[in-house]
């Protein structure tokens, strides 16, 4: 009788076990396409800290940094079709079609705030000279060297990326990173062929 039931149970759990394996198998194929935008907006976290840890001036970090996706990222190209209505500017409109594509859009923006080194690159001798709303030459300076970083970043990564000025005057429109005064963007795209290339 015991060695029946012994059987039995071990059995029982043959077929569980056999079960568990048939659930398993069937969530093992994933189609690339179902998780491209999520892992790219993942994978735009990296890239974000890598802009962050980008070589500044004095060390000092007047950076703002964000990650757009989802239907921001629609929000965002409709305002630039609006900004190509209204100045005629129509690259504004290319690159709307382009962010349309992507999973991310990393956006690094900086505040202007002089770090006092007189060094009159900004075309005003001094940082008190200098009027308030004149960008610094070494906040804009930073904010390339970030958006470099990210870029190569997100090569390594085998992401196709492009620095666009429209889309970062955008977000900037827009008020996406309160306090700065000059946005940069870095779309990012997974498709077969590099969807900033080849552009119209």
């Amino acid at each position: 009788m015991c060695g029946d039931l012994h059987k039995r149970s071990a059995v029982d759990r043959t077929h569980t076990s056999e079960a568990q394996c048939g659930e398993k198998r069937k969530n093992m194929i994933e189609k690339e396409e179902n998780f491209r935008n999520g892992t790219i907006a993942e994978l735009a976290k990296q890239i974000a800290l890598a802009a962050r840890t980008a070589p500044k001036a004095r060390g000092t970090d007047n950076l703002e940094i964000a990650v757009v996706t989802g239907h921001d990222i629609e929000r965002l190209a409709q305002r630039m079709l609006s900004i190509a209505d209204a100045t005629g500017q129509q690259f504004f409109a290319r690159d709307a079609e382009n962010i349309r594509q992507c999973g991310a859009v990393l956006l690094i923006g900086s505040r202007v705030a002089p770090l006092g080194l007189n060094c009159g690159y900004c075309g005003f001798a001094t940082c008190g000279e200098k009027y308030r709303e004149v960008p610094c030459f070494f906040n804009a300076n930073n904010l390339g060297i970030a958006i470099g970083s990210a870029a190569a970043r997100a090569a390594d990564l085998r992401i196709d990326n492009r620095v666009m000025f429209s889309a970062g005057r955008t977000a900037l429109e827009m008020d996406l990173l309160p306090g700065c005064t000059m946005i940069l963007a870095l779309p990012l795209a997974v498709k077969g062929k590099n969807p900033f290339f080849d552009r119209k």
